[in-house]
């Protein structure tokens, strides 16, 4: 069995793949979700339109596997440099958070537009069920708890953890859409003290 001819096909149909989310995730930043038609797509990427219904629905589905790429890349970051900065101490539940959260918020003063494409569509639901479904967010859950040394936890306990970090999570975008993008109530920077207070609050309560 020649399997040379299926190894290119496969990396083909990956290639073509990634094209459409390259294309889709530029014309979504540059001009919006609404103003972006299935053609503009499939033109930009270069690939016939009955390619791109190979593998997504309608725009709507591949701005969603977007998000949740681009929400994954994010926190992946966020929690490597967490564990990787020098003093790391698993055990400074609070210390971890704020710094996790800080590289968020710098990581979204480089990103506006990804910020605006990430806070406006993002599902709360869309987002568990990654998490619970997908192998590859899998990995990111797992460090992700990794950060906070609550990876071993009963399924209450754990609940009740996953409640509390999705809560930062979502206090930590609202926070920086407002600021960073709006400049409302004020700039990030003078808002960021306050956050971190309010986020170890949240922590120790």
């Amino acid at each position: 069995m020649d399997t040379t001819k299926g190894s290119k096909t496969s990396e083909k149909k990956l290639a073509k793949e990634n094209e459409l989310y390259d294309a889709a995730y530029d014309l979504f930043i540059s001009k919006g979700i609404h103003n972006t038609a299935v053609d503009d797509i499939v033109k930009k990427a270069g690939v016939a339109k009955g390619t791109f219904y190979l593998y997504f629905k309608d725009k709507y589905d591949i701005m969603d596997r977007i998000i949740l790429k681009k929400s994954a890349t994010v926190l992946m970051e966020a929690t490597d440099a967490t564990e990787s900065r020098e003093n790391y101490n698993e055990n400074k539940l609070i210390e971890n958070i704020i710094y996790f959260v800080g590289y968020i918020i710098e990581y979204f003063k480089k990103n506006k537009k990804l910020l605006k494409l990430i806070y406006k569509n993002l599902s709360w639901g869309m987002y568990r069920k990654a998490f619970d479904e997908d192998e590859h967010y899998k990995v990111v859950r797992e460090k992700f708890f990794n950060i906070i040394g609550k990876i071993n936890l009963n399924e209450k306990e754990l609940k009740s953890v996953e409640t509390t970090m999705f809560m930062v999570i979502e206090l930590t975008g609202s926070v920086c859409y407002s600021s960073i993008i709006l400049e409302e109530p004020d700039t990030i920077d003078n808002i960021k003290p306050e956050l971190f207070k309010m986020i170890s609050k949240m922590l120790t309560d």
